[in-house]
């Protein structure tokens, strides 16, 4: 797959930028299915994009034809500050017209993280026919190790070929996680990564390369699936990339 990357100045014309397409993303979706499924992510990066979409966007979504889901989750209970759910709820949802029946929390509440997964792939199989999901838009980040949702370097997560959703461990509290597993992530119609920060410049430069090894930077596994995958990163993130004759 040729490599999509969007250099922008800054996070914000990073979270600008991806609004944007965002808009156009969804509606598309919604003008040939009727419906759009978008997958959120945690962290700090999308923040920024999540606050334009409830506000300056806001008015251009049909928010009651929008589906959401989560690409991985911390197993915190909801209101924990920690969660991914109430980040994206406080920064997002709960200032959109988005139906509460379309928001589909990865549950944190069964005794282990191993049922809450099996219970959020049956979630996603009630929402989707075939062998695997197809998430119209799935947005995601990659941390300073290259690791993106909660799929870190080495992990067993990295392995699985027929699980949608699994339990996973995480290197830095909290360690038990929920994640969609690689090929549910990246046979996505999109997927946006979002990057900024020159702390994420050297596990960016290994994930685009030719032969990114996605056991050690799991984020380069997106590019083994997904129909369109496209790198917003800002100038600090793209420092070390070396080959930029793609971007734009």
């Amino acid at each position: 797959m040729k490599l999509d990357v969007r250099v922008c100045a800054d996070l914000a014309d990073v979270s600008r930028r991806s609004a944007e397409a965002a808009v156009t993303a969804i509606d598309d979706a919604i003008r040939t299915a009727g419906m759009c499924s978008i997958v959120l992510s945690g962290g700090s990066t999308p923040r920024t994009l999540y606050r334009l979409l409830a506000s300056e966007f806001r008015s251009r979504i049909r928010w009651p034809k929008v589906q959401v889901f989560w690409g991985d989750e911390r197993y915190v209970p909801r209101e924990d500050p920690r969660s991914n759910y109430r980040m994206a709820k406080e920064t997002l949802l709960e200032h959109v017209p988005c139906p509460p029946q379309n928001v589909h929390p990865m549950p944190t509440g069964f005794p282990s993280a191993d049922l809450a997964a099996r219970d959020y792939e049956r979630t996603l199989r009630d929402h989707f026919a075939g062998e695997w999901p197809r998430f119209d838009l799935v947005l995601l980040g990659i941390g300073d190790d290259g690791h993106t949702a909660s799929l870190f370097p080495g992990s067993l997560a990295l392995a699985e070929r027929t699980r949608w959703v699994v339990a996973a461990r995480a290197p830095v509290e909290p360690h038990v996680r929920l994640t969609l597993t690689l090929p549910a992530l990246s046979r996505a119609a999109a997927v946006y990564v979002l990057v900024a920060g020159a702390a994420k410049a050297d596990a960016l430069r290994h994930v685009l390369d030719g032969a990114g090894d996605w056991i050690k930077y799991p984020a380069a596994g997106i590019r083994l699936g997904a129909a369109s995958v496209i790198w917003w990163a800002d100038r600090e993130a793209v420092a070390l990339t070396a080959d930029r004759r793609d971007s734009r």
